[in-house]
């Protein structure tokens, strides 16, 4: 519940575009002195999609933990963590399309969903590397 909550603060204007390249611009500036103002807006750009993959992996992982339960399969648990992602995603574009200087993508719900399956799968290959092998019998 604090993961989302985070996430909805995130789709707050004051971390919108505006905001984010306030600090971010500068920083970039110095460290890559002599590239092009387009090529450091797109580099803007790319760190805010990153950022959107990073906070749905964090997601799918803590969904899964949430989520997965003697009583569910694995299958089971990873549909249910997909649908959930989207749903998450999907409201918080919602969201985004009501708060003044941010705008709804469904191209960034694909990029969350993306970031959620991300997740999923290291939390699956982390439970199958920890995984006792079986014993010969």
């Amino acid at each position: 519940m604090l993961w989302s909550g985070l996430i909805f603060l995130l789709s707050t204007d004051m971390f919108g575009g505006g905001q984010t390249g306030r600090i971010l611009l500068p920083l970039l500036r110095l460290l890559l002195p002599g590239v092009s103002e387009p090529a450091l807006l797109s580099l803007h750009a790319l760190i805010r999609k990153v950022a959107h993959f990073g906070e749905y992996l964090v997601l799918g992982i803590l969904l899964f933990r949430a989520l997965h339960t003697t009583s569910r399969t694995i299958v089971q648990t990873v549909a249910a963590v997909i649908v959930l992602a989207a749903l998450h995603a999907a409201v918080d574009e919602l969201h985004q399309s009501f708060v003044p200087g941010r705008t709804a993508a469904v191209a960034d719900c694909l990029i969350d969903v993306t970031g959620a399956a991300a997740g999923l799968a290291i939390t699956l290959a982390w439970a199958a590397i920890r995984r006792p092998a079986p014993s010969a019998a």
